[in-house]
């Protein structure tokens, strides 16, 4: 089920995909963005049961190698859509996500034109042909946050140590699409599961005061 916040009469509807642990620390998340994003908002948190069933766009066997991974994001893209969107008539809507919740944001902004702006905390760009798919499929964004943490491309793992150019390569896109002042990268303190929530935070902030100018 999802958990609802609102803050004030909302000028933008926040929608951020959760696992169990991050649904946990939702209300101090809520609390710290509230206290500095400086706009009113709704939040709308979607529980993700299957994390990797339910977000992965494509096979990726260093995340799993379940042959069911890969095949469900677009029906979670069609439940936000077709389902949780029409229940909040507000304009515009930030999606946002951390770790594969960030990348699955990013893949959904390239997927319709439904989402102004996306807050991809610590996206997991090193899954699958990030870069061939997103050069292929522009983002329908019109601002995009991207973060990572300063250690996370020191990965022992081939696989995810490509994480750092993978999203140095992705700003540098979506700066050539939607111009320097719509799109940020910022370098975070710390390996990938270091402060999750303050790191949607800064995020939702951004996207909030962009989307506010």
């Amino acid at each position: 089920m999802c958990r609802l916040y609102s803050c004030g009469a909302p000028r933008a509807l926040l929608v951020q995909v959760v696992s169990p642990m991050q649904m946990a620390e939702l209300d101090a998340e809520v609390e710290q963005l509230a206290s500095v994003a400086g706009v009113p908002f709704t939040l709308v948190a979607v529980p993700i049961v299957d994390w990797e069933l339910e977000l992965m766009p494509w096979p990726e066997p260093a995340v799993s190698r379940r042959p069911e991974v890969g095949t469900g994001a677009g029906e979670t893209l069609r439940y936000l859509v077709d389902s949780l969107l029409p229940a909040f008539p507000l304009a515009p809507v930030v999606l946002g996500g951390y770790s594969l919740g960030g990348l699955f944001s990013l893949w959904a902004a390239c997927q319709c034109d439904r989402f102004a702006a996306v807050a991809a905390g610590s996206p997991s760009l090193w899954a699958g042909d990030w870069p061939q798919f997103s050069a292929a499929h522009p983002t329908q964004a019109r601002r995009v946050y991207l973060s990572l943490g300063d250690r996370e491309e020191r990965s022992r793992n081939k696989t995810m140590a490509r994480v750092g150019d993978r999203i140095r390569d992705e700003y540098g896109r979506l700066q050539q699409q939607l111009g320097p002042e719509n799109a940020t990268l910022v370098w975070e303190q710390g390996g990938h599961f270091a402060d999750p929530a303050g790191r949607m935070v800064r995020a939702f902030a951004w996207c909030l005061k962009q989307l506010d100018r």
